[in-house]
C-alpha cells in the first residue's frame, strides 16, 4: 500500500483513496479506510457526509501527518552516551537529534577518548577541528548550540581564546617606564617615527619620557591586552610602570578605556594621557579660530553613559570643555595631533 502523506494532499476524497490504492472490491477499501482511521492516519470530514452504502463511508478525509518513529534514537541516547552529556533536550526533541546526531555522536566520540589522556588547553579552532574536522564549526557553524543542548560550557572542552596579537614598539626595556596605548593606527607610527628620532624626538611625548607604544586597535585592545598580560616581556609587565590611554575624544574612545580600566583591574596603574587630551582641546580651538575649522560630528549610537572614572582625571575646568563637545554631538579624532604636536609647548614638564 502506498502511503497517503506521501500524495501531497491535506484532503482527500473516497474515490481519490479508492484510485490512488488501486482497490477493486468495496470491502477492501472499506477495510483499509478503517485501519488507517485507526493508526491515526486519516480523520473523516463529517461535514461531507456519507455514500450510504454497507458499511457506510465517509466521502472526504483529512489527511494526518505520519507519526516517525524515534525508538532507535532513543536507545542511542540513553544507552551510548557518555555521563557528561545531557540528554533531557534531546529526548524531549527527537526530531532536532535526528538533524544534529552526527555533530553530538562526534563530540560523544571525542568525550570517550579524551579519558585516555592528559588534555592540555588548546585554541577554540585547533578543538573544533580536532572534534569535528571543521575548525570553524565550534564558533560559526553551530557548535555553540549543539554545546547548549547537551549541557556542556565551553570552557569544558579545555580551550582558550585567541586575539589578535598586540602591536607594541618599545624604545627601551628599562622598568620601571612609562606606557602609551593608542586607539588608532596612524597615532601610533606617528609617535613611533618621533620617538625614532624625526621631528628632534628627543623620547618625550608632551613631556612624558616613553618606554613603549602598544597599538591599541580600538575595542580590541580590550581583548588583545587582557589576554596577552602574563605572557608580556618581563619589562612591560613590571608592577612600576605607568600605562597612560589616548585615543578619540568621543563616547566610544572613552568606552574603551573604561572597558579596558575594568578588564585589567589591579594588574597595572591606567589612566588616561592627560596631557594628550588637552592638547588636542588647544589645536581644536586653535583651528576653530584661526580657519574656521569645525569638529566632525560623532557618529550615531554611542553610549553616552561611559565617562565618570574617564572624566574623574581632568580638572572641573577640563571636563566642562570636553563635555561642551560631548553634548554638541562632536569629536575630535586623535588624529588632531601629529608628530610636529609632540613636543611640549603646554608648560607641564612632567606630562602628567
Amino acid at each position: 500500500m502506498r502511503s497517503l502523506s506521501k500524495s501531497g494532499k491535506k484532503k482527500i476524497s473516497l474515490d481519490e483513496i479508492r484510485d490512488y490504492q488501486g482497490f477493486g472490491e468495496y470491502s477492501e477499501l472499506a477495510e483499509y479506510i478503517g485501519s488507517q482511521i485507526e493508526k491515526g492516519r486519516l480523520a473523516p470530514i463529517k461535514s461531507g457526509g456519507t455514500n450510504g452504502k454497507k458499511p457506510p463511508l465517509f466521502l472526504s478525509y483529512r489527511i494526518l501527518s505520519e507519526k516517525k518513529d524515534y525508538g532507535r534514537f532513543y536507545e542511542e541516547l540513553q544507552y551510548d552516551m557518555v555521563p557528561e552529556l545531557s540528554i533531557d533536550y534531546y529526548m524531549a526533541h527527537p526530531e532536532v537529534y535526528e538533524t544534529d546526531r552526527p555533530y553530538v555522536l562526534a563530540l560523544n566520540r571525542y568525550l570517550k577518548e579524551r579519558r585516555e589522556r592528559r588534555e592540555l588547553p588548546v585554541s577554540v579552532n585547533e578543538r573544533s577541528f580536532a572534534v569535528w574536522g571543521r575548525e570553524k564549526f565550534l564558533v560559526k557553524e553551530g557548535g555553540m548550540r549543539i554545546l547548549k543542548n547537551v549541557g556542556l560550557e565551553l570552557s569544558s572542552l579545555a580551550v582558550y581564546a585567541t586575539a589578535e596579537p598586540l602591536a607594541y614598539y618599545s624604545r627601551r626595556k628599562e622598568a620601571p617606564q612609562s606606557v602609551i596605548i593608542l586607539e588608532n593606527k596612524d597615532t601610533f607610527y606617528s609617535m613611533r617615527r618621533f620617538l625614532l628620532g624625526e621631528g628632534e624626538g628627543s623620547g618625550r611625548i608632551l613631556g612624558v619620557e616613553t618606554g613603549t607604544l602598544i597599538y591599541g586597535a580600538g575595542k580590541g585592545i580590550c581583548r588583545s591586552f587582557g589576554d596577552a598580560f602574563g605572557c608580556l616581556e618581563p619589562y612591560l609587565e613590571d608592577p612600576g610602570n605607568e600605562f597612560l590611554y589616548f585615543g578619540d575624544l568621543d563616547y566610544e574612545g572613552i568606552g574603551i578605556y573604561e572597558s579596558l580600566k575594568r578588564t585589567v583591574g589591579e594588574r597595572i596603574r591606567l589612566r588616561p594621557f592627560r596631557t594628550a587630551y588637552l592638547k588636542m582641546l588647544e589645536k581644536a580651538r586653535e583651528m576653530e579660530e584661526r580657519r574656521g575649522i569645525v569638529l566632525p560630528a560623532a557618529s550615531a549610537g554611542q553610549n553616552r553613559n561611559a565617562g565618570e572614572e574617564f572624566f574623574g582625571a581632568f580638572a572641573q575646568e577640563e571636563r566642562e570643555a570636553m563635555a561642551a563637545i560631548l553634548s554638541a554631538g562632536q569629536y575630535i579624532p586623535q588624529e588632531i595631533l601629529t608628530i610636529e604636536d609632540y613636543r611640549n609647548r603646554m608648560g607641564e614638564p612632567d606630562g602628567l
